[in-house]
Parts: structure tokens; sequence; C-alpha cells
């Protein structure tokens, strides 16, 4: 009884860790594209000041994510565009000016700055090279050629400026073509296996890449001029900082946006550190750029990751086991239960993340909400089936010694079925390592996040930074539950297997 106390305040004590809120006093966020990290980093070191540390949420996943989150109070500002607004967050309510999107956004407690000086559009754009040899300048041109392969990244598939509308505006021929994620189609385009991408016109990698955009020659994209949303009650409680943030308007134009993205894609500088020289240049306003070596990274990821797979592991233990031998003893509930988890298992991890957002916001709290759904299945299926298989002679025995229904289930049914049970939880905890990965594109950290970023910057190392570590981690649980199977397993089953 102490240890299922001790037990439950421990999971008290890191489940209120995880919901203790945050020292900042402001949270900026940004997309997972360098420019969204760039702007980001510009909003965070202009609202700082000596008295207030700011935090920057890097790399978040896509506009209805940050929005959501805005909305919700979990970020304060973030970078975003124009043309986005009107035709992703607020489609089909036909805004036609910014006074208008202003007075819309207001409804929902969020202002908008003044432009910071630039239209980062997007245009579909080709290999120079080949564009030049099938005559293609124009995206209308590419209806002469309806084998062409498309890589499309997944938010421009399903926004109503994206491909559906764009192909039904130019009647562009081409079928199947697929989402995948934007930095990713500059290498397929790079290595030949792609022919036509979509680009934002400030990239970096269109002059690197040797790109040509097509021109939109009917006119179906909007602008995008960029712009910071803010919490309007942020705003009012620190109106110095916010005036500060105003600064950035009209500041940035694409040449020069241009030259900050390149900068950080391909002379691969930290865009803290970009973002201050701007700052400094252009406002004289010396900025300060936090710094951390790769061990520092490895142990805030490590203590992030652990922490997540942790706590979800063990709410997951505590909830599965007993539904696990209540599916063991009840037939048809046991149908229920373990359908109900298989169908969470079905559910791919990315929206299931997306789901938890409304409930939990961003950060670690929706990543544990989904790391415990996710391991439910495999600790209440191998507890059932642990104890289905008991031989009927031994339970029969347990009868016989007049052993209580619970103290049969604690002193011989659950050792009997430990193996099994181990075995469960050991497949969730790797599966929540693999899972939790996916938790830096809604602000939880681990190492997912240098993952993200090394595919943002085409670095390898980077990613090897992440990858490699949770690899490991697998690696070494597995062995943790070997050995714990050996110290839990009764001395008889022990030497059983042994022989």
């Amino acid at each position: 009884m102490k240890r299922s106390r001790s037990f439950a305040v421990l999971l008290f004590v890191l489940v209120s860790a995880c919901l203790s809120p945050e020292s900042q006093a402001l949270t900026v966020a940004s997309k997972k594209f360098t420019e969204g990290v760039i702007l980001g980093e510009m909003a965070r070191q202009m609202l700082e000041r000596d008295d207030m540390e700011v935090r920057h949420r890097r790399e978040l996943g896509g506009t209805r994510i940050l929005w959501s989150a805005l909305v919700r109070g979990d970020i304060d500002v973030y970078p975003e565009y124009t043309g986005t607004l009107k035709n992703e967050i607020f489609a089909g309510e036909g805004i036609s000016d910014m006074e208008e999107l202003r007075r819309v956004l207001e409804q929902h407690g969020i202002g908008m700055t003044e432009s910071l000086g630039f239209n980062n559009t997007y245009v579909l754009g080709m290999v120079w090279n080949r564009a030049e040899r099938l005559n293609i300048t124009r995206i209308s041109d590419l209806k002469r050629y309806p084998k062409l392969r498309f890589g499309l990244s997944d938010e421009f598939m399903d926004r109503e400026d994206g491909w559906p509308a764009l192909r039904e505006h130019y009647g562009l021929p081409h079928e199947g073509v697929r989402g995948l994620d934007h930095d990713l189609a500059y290498r397929g385009l790079a290595a030949d296996r792609l022919d036509v991408v979509d680009l934002y016109s400030t990239d970096a990698e269109i002059q690197y890449y040797d790109i040509r955009p097509l021109v939109d020659d009917r006119d179906f994209f909007p602008d995008y001029h960029a712009v910071f949303l803010y919490r309007l009650e942020a705003a009012r409680q620190y109106p110095e900082n916010f005036q500060r943030l105003r600064k950035l308007e009209g500041s940035l134009d694409e040449h020069h946006m241009s030259i900050l993205n390149a900068r950080v894609k391909v002379q691969h500088q930290p865009e803290g550190s970009v973002a201050a020289d701007f700052i400094w240049e252009n406002f004289g306003q010396e900025t300060r750029v936090p710094t951390s070596s790769r061990l520092d990274r490895f142990l805030t990821n490590t203590v992030d990751h652990l922490f997540m797979v942790a706590v979800s592991l063990l709410a997951a233990v505590v909830i599965a086991i007993p539904l696990g031998i209540a599916a063991a003893r009840y037939r048809r509930l046991g149908q229920v239960i373990l359908g109900g988890a298989g169908i969470i298992q079905t559910i791919p991890a990315l929206a299931l993340l997306v789901f938890m957002i409304p409930l939990f916001g961003i950060g670690a709290e929706p990543a544990i909400a989904a790391l415990f759904l996710y391991s439910l299945l495999p600790i209440i299926r191998n507890t059932c089936s642990g104890l289905q298989d008991i031989p009927a002679s031994l339970r029969d025995s347990a009868v016989v010694l007049g052993l209580p229904p619970l103290a049969r289930l604690r002193m011989v049914e659950l050792p009997l079925a430990m193996r099994s049970i181990l075995t469960g939880i050991k497949i969730s905890a790797v599966i929540n390592i693999g899972t939790a990965t996916l938790g830096a594109l809604i602000g939880a950290g681990g190492y997912g996040q240098p993952i993200l970023t090394g595919i943002r910057l085409d670095d390898i190392k980077l990613i090897m930074e992440g990858a490699v570590p949770a690899a490991v981690l697998a690696l070494l649980v597995q062995g943790f539950f070997e050995l714990l199977e050996r110290y839990m397993l009764p001395r008889g089953l022990r030497l059983k297997s042994e022989a």
C-alpha cells in the first residue's frame, strides 16, 4: 500500500511540474521555416527588456497550430502573412482590405502590426535549365506538360489559396500531386526527382538552387505582406515592449529579407545572431542572443524527451493494467476496452497531437496526453492475454488454497502474467520514444527539436543530434526492461525460462 501511495505521489509531482506555468511574461512563436524563425527572433529581441525575459517557441507546426495557440493565450506574438489570414484562417469571409481584416482580428482579441515592408507571396518554381529547355516561364505554360512531377508543401495542398484552387484557376491537368515538407521539396528538385515546387518569393534557396520562379500570369496568388499578430491583452499589459516591436514596421523589403534568409540557410549563421545584427544596423539597439553548446542542447533535449516519455508511460501503467485485468475477467467489456484502445492506436500521431491542443494548449502537456493514449493498447492487450494464458490448473490450485479473489490476483495471477505485462510496457516505452520526436512540432522540445531544425537547414549533423540519441535511448529502455523482468519475475518462472 505504501508503494502505491509513493508511486501516486511521484506521478502527481511529475505532472504538476509539467503543468507549472512558464516564468516568462511574454512568449513569441514561429512556424517551422527559416524566415518565420528569423522574424520570431526579431520579435523576441525587440520585446525583451532587462527586467523581463521573452521566450521564443521555435518551429511550431502549421498556421492553425499557431493561430489556435495565440487565441488561447499560450503564445503572445507570432509572424504571419496577410494572404494566409484572408485565405486560410478567415477563408470564405470575403475580407477585402487591411482595415476589415484588422476589425475581424480584434473580434478574437488579436491585434496586427502594419506590414514589415515586404510581400512574401507563393510562387511555383523549376530548376532554371529545365524550365529554359521546355520554354516554361509562366504558370499557364505548365498545361503543355501534364507529366511534370510536382512536389508541393503539405500546407499548400490544403489551403484555399493552394493547389486545388490554383489547379482549377489555371486548368492544370496534373494528377496525383502529393504533399511533402517544404524544405524537402528543394532537395527533390536538386536531385532531379521533382520538376515543379511551391516557393516563398523571399526564399534563399531560389538563388542557391538556381530556380526560375514562374510568373503568376493570371494573378492567382494574393499579397502576403508580413505582419506580427499579437494578443491585445498582452499589448495593453506591456505597452512599452510592443512599442518597440512596432519599430519593425516597414523596416524590411523583399531583397533584404532574402539576404537574411540566405545568411541562415546558405551561410549557416544562427537566426538569433542574424536578427541581432539587423536590429543593431537599423536601430542601433543591442540585444541579447542566447547561446548554447551542443552538450547543453543535448542535456536539455534529453530531459524534455525523458520527461514526456516517463510521465505518459507512468500514467498509462496506472490506467492500462486495471483495464487489462477488467478485459481479462469480463469478455464483453474486454472487447469494448480493447476496441477503444485499438481505435486510438490507428489515429496518426501528428493528428492526435493536434487534437490535444484545444484541451491542453501547446508544449509538453498535449504531447504527454497523446503519448499516454498511444501507450494504452500494448499494456492493456498484454495484461489481458497474460492473465488469460494462465493454466486453469494453477487458477484452481489458488482457489483450493482458499485465497480470496484479490489475493489470488495479487499473489498468483499478476506474478504469473508479469512477463507479458512487462513486454507490453516495454513496447509502449519504445513507441513513445519514437513518437515523442513529433512533440517538437507543438513546442514540447525533446530530440525532435534538432531533427526539425536539421531538416529545415539541410544539416545532417543536427538531424543526427536528435535521431541518434533517440535510437540509443530506445535500446537502453529495452535493456532496462530485460533487467527489470529478471528482477520482478517470480523465481520459479526465472528458473524455468533459464532452463
